[in-house]
């Protein structure tokens, strides 16, 4: 679980858009990139090497 102020305040790094919370995958979502960034050991971790491209359905989703 991520801190709900936290996640206030994070945007990506890419887009600078603000990101979702997938509690499923423990990540953190950017649709505007199409990325989702890690979160090891309760620490987002928001660099675009370490991101995940979304597939389609989860960019519309």
């Amino acid at each position: 679980m991520i801190d709900k102020k936290l996640l206030e305040i994070l945007v990506c790094p890419v887009s600078k858009a603000p990101l979702d919370y997938d509690e499923q995958r423990n990540e953190l979502i950017c649709r505007a990139s199409g990325l989702a960034y890690p979160i090891r050991d309760g620490i987002p971790v928001m660099l675009e090497s370490e991101a995940r491209v979304l597939t389609t359905d989860e960019k519309l989703g």
